[in-house]
């Protein structure tokens, strides 16, 4: 079943959102990006005229009710983006008298999912070496279908929305499709875009096609690069990962950051492109500081002859330029990581050149996909959100699907 084949009409639908969001120290939105996201989504079920139930998490609360991270604090931001009134259930769990009382056209908003430990389904308490855990695991998955079968009974459609927390196997991102059949679950048109973009780079890109992956520690992006070099023509490897791979080169880094442990993986992952007729580049400079802060001395080394005593922080422009243009001759381009210190406004100069080459092959005719945190706020920073051609709201998401793994969130509803 698809949202668009559906008809709302007096019916109560249960929404998977991601109004995971920034908050500033007095509880205020600070980036409502994720709640005009749903949107369209959540106007499809109330302009239908059905009942709106929507359900997220927000930060991490560890299956404890902690009120910094109450739902109840975005009630006013959703109210105003949705122009509803919007009701609150101050318990995920115990929300059948609100969801009772919801007419058609209505909404309302639940309390957050991880007050309750059976969303994420992990034992509580408990080392995962303790000779109980295993019995803890089986007593916690069994409360977790009991959590999961108490939302769906809430409703008579179950939608998934939250791209964001699609690689979980949570109880309201991936259980709760176990209590509905294939014609009442399916995905909303946020996760649809989210899976549709990248199966579009990841099984029908137009070649060359280019991947550019950043951030700061080969450990967490090593299967996504093993992967992408059966797919890309081209592999751009910035930000602090890189290092990792000049040094097992043989080059001297200086107080880069790097994995010597993953030296013999970057050395495979070299030996594995050549094989594959993957072309891969490197920083060949890199803007270093003294200490890891803005204000910091910077000057610009050749990346396998950094001073002992600096740190390369940035991708210097002798970098830029090679990479500028391999991005402007590509037909299509992954971006994920920044490749410097995004955070810091001195050493962010590499990562807001990277987000104009690629708007501007994409202003070529290009496929650009963007996802990943910094990634993203490059592109919204300087303005190109819209001038890419996909921005993923999921970074881990993403992330394990160009990996090639399975998405609980998904499989759950397209199996």
């Amino acid at each position: 079943m698809t949202i668009d084949n559906c008809n709302f009409n007096g019916k109560k639908v249960i929404v998977r959102v991601d109004f995971n969001v920034p908050l500033d120290e007095n509880g205020l939105v600070t980036d409502n990006t994720r709640i005009r996201g749903a949107l369209p989504t959540l106007k499809k079920v109330l302009n239908d005229g059905g009942a709106l139930i929507m359900m997220s998490h927000m930060g991490k609360p560890k299956g404890k009710v902690n009120p910094k991270l109450s739902l109840s604090q975005i009630v006013k931001n959703v109210s105003e983006a949705l122009g509803v009134d919007v009701k609150f259930a101050p318990d995920c769990g115990k929300a059948e008298s609100e969801v009772a009382a919801l007419q058609a056209g209505e909404a309302l908003l639940l309390e957050n999912l991880r007050f309750y430990p059976e969303e994420e389904g992990k034992p509580v308490g408990i080392d995962k070496a303790d000779p109980a855990y295993d019995a803890a695991k089986k007593e916690m998955k069994a409360r977790q279908a009991e959590f999961a079968r108490k939302l769906a009974s809430y409703a008579d459609y179950y939608i998934n929305d939250a791209f964001g927390t699609a690689h979980r196997r949570h109880a309201s991102t991936a259980v709760i499709a176990d209590d509905f059949d294939k014609d009442h679950k399916m995905l909303g048109y946020l996760m649809e875009k989210e899976v549709k973009a990248i199966e579009n780079v990841m099984h029908n890109a137009q070649r060359p096609f280019t991947a550019i992956i950043g951030g700061s520690k080969v450990s967490s992006k090593l299967g996504v690069i093993k992967n992408l070099l059966d797919k890309v023509d081209n592999l751009i490897i910035g930000g602090g990962m890189g290092y990792t791979f000049v040094k097992a080169l043989g080059g001297n880094i200086g107080l880069s950051l790097h994995e010597d442990d993953l030296m013999p993986e970057a050395l495979n992952v070299m030996a594995a492109a050549k094989e594959k007729d993957v072309n891969i580049y490197l920083s060949v400079e890199s803007v270093c500081g003294q200490a890891f802060k803005n204000d910091t001395p910077r000057k610009v080394f050749p990346i396998n002859e950094i001073p002992d005593d600096w740190e390369g922080m940035d991708a210097g422009p002798a970098s830029l330029e090679i990479w500028k243009k391999v991005i402007l001759g590509s037909k299509t381009i992954l971006w994920n990581g920044p490749v410097g210190v995004f955070e810091l406004p001195n050493f962010a100069v590499g990562t807001g050149e990277i987000a104009k080459y690629v708007a501007e092959a994409t202003k070529r005719g290009a496929y650009s996909l963007v996802g990943g945190g910094d990634s993203v706020a490059a592109v919204n920073k300087f303005g190109l959100a819209d001038q890419v051609s996909y921005v993923s709201t999921g970074g881990g998401a993403m992330l394990e699907a160009i990996e090639g793994k399975e998405l609980p969130g998904v499989t759950a509803i397209k199996g």
